[in-house]
């Protein structure tokens, strides 16, 4: 009978939840947002990287078992990392005109790699399992997940460092240069560092 009376109950709750008859509207009062600065750019984003990570973290209380304390969480991470090269960089020793005027040697700098951009529209907890106190700490308000943001950022850095971008925006900039000045008359002789 008590069992009967508290599904019946679990139900009420249950559908009142679902039925929403006070209805519910959201309203976005933000305000517009403000450019701040701009800064003039010298980069040729020569090449994009799109890279996943399943980051698997644990959180353990020593000497305490996992069902009263502690966190694993798996979080998948997905974003993109570009490689770039700086450009600004020709003034000083990149670009050297030859006397004649009809060669120019270039020297094309080294690529680098962005900071990482997380696509948070797919980047979300898998699961996560937490001990009891940990729950209860959960209810007094949104857990913390900017940690599994910065650790994503950390692994996805180092996957685009392990991966050919690197040398993919090196080529690609080299192509790009060495066509530029070529469309415009010039000799191309590439030198490497």
């Amino acid at each position: 009978m008590v069992a009967a009376v508290l599904i019946l109950l679990g139900a009420a709750v249950f559908g009142f939840a679902q039925i929403k008859p006070f209805g519910d509207e959201s309203i976005d009062r933000s305000q517009p947002a403000m450019l701040k600065s701009v800064r003039d750019l010298s980069q040729y984003h020569a090449a994009a990287g799109e890279f996943q990570v399943v980051l698997d973290i644990e959180n353990d209380v020593k000497w305490v078992p996992a069902a009263l304390a502690g966190e694993r969480t798996l979080f998948v991470a997905a974003g993109s990392v570009n490689a770039f090269v700086d450009l600004g960089t020709l003034k000083d020793d990149g670009l050297i005109l030859s006397p004649d005027g009809r060669t120019v040697e270039l020297r094309v700098p080294k690529p680098q790699l962005d900071k990482p951009n997380l696509h948070h529209d797919r980047s979300y907890v898998f699961s996560q399992e937490r001990g009891l106190i940990n729950d209860l700490q959960a209810l007094a308000g949104p857990p913390d997940q900017q940690r599994f943001y910065v650790a994503a950022e950390a692994k996805l850095t180092e996957a685009a460092q392990k991966s050919e971008i690197l040398k993919r925006a090196e080529d690609n900039t080299r192509v790009m240069l060495t066509g530029m000045l070529q469309g415009l008359g010039f000799q191309v002789k590439v030198v490497g560092d």
